[in-house]
């Protein structure tokens, strides 16, 4: 006689929140988005000559793939605050992404207004989420990172340019430090992965 069947042992489907926790907080997830900025600035800074139009697809593209990856890394966050603003950033990028590939063809002023937006908000978000989180891991790459969002916003609000060439160089620079401070985020979460876990004393 068979033996009754335990539904129990079955393995249940993978919870979604589960799975995009787990890719959301491993260090090659941030060492991807790391990557895609640098790309993104190397080609803006490689061919300055492009006409605004092109420059306008390269930043909407960047700033989708940031809300991208902010939307998955909001559920690795413990806590629902961090969470929310996690979302927050994700939506803000890509509203901002859709509006720069909607209307490429606007000027430099708009385009320099939508992202430095971004940016400036991004790292104020970052920012309050790593004051909030005071057992947060590399919780100072996590302050230098909003630091340099916040100033990349400041300056690229603060200073407008008037031609593409000119607001390419700028955005290439900021894009290739902000692509380095993610990529060093993303090794010093690479290190606390491979840190052993502290022993459990005796009993």
């Amino acid at each position: 006689m068979n033996a009754p069947y335990d539904h129990r042992a079955a393995p249940g489907p993978a919870d979604p929140d589960e799975v995009l926790g787990k890719l959301g907080g491993s260090w090659g997830w941030s060492l991807g988005y790391a990557l895609a900025t640098l790309v993104a600035g190397v080609i803006v800074l490689v061919w300055p000559d492009e006409t605004l139009h092109v420059l306008a697809v390269v930043i909407g593209l960047y700033l989708l793939v940031a809300g991208a990856f902010r939307f998955v890394t909001a559920f690795s966050r413990p806590d629902g605050g961090s969470r929310v603003t996690a979302v927050i950033v994700a939506v803000v990028g890509v509203l901002a992404g859709v509006l720069c590939l909607r209307h490429p063809l606007q000027t430099t002023a708009v385009l320099s207004l939508v992202l430095g937006a971004y940016w400036l908000v991004s790292g104020l978000l970052v920012g309050f989420v790593a004051v909030g989180g005071r057992d947060m891991a590399h919780r100072g790459m996590a302050f230098a990172v909003a630091a340099l969002g916040i100033v990349a916003g400041i300056v690229v609000l603060a200073f407008p340019v008037e031609s593409a060439v000119a607001l390419a160089r700028l955005v290439g620079l900021w894009l290739v430090l902000l692509g380095l401070a993610e990529g060093a985020f993303a090794l010093a979460l690479r290190s606390l992965a491979k840190r052993p876990a502290p022993a459990r004393p005796a009993v």
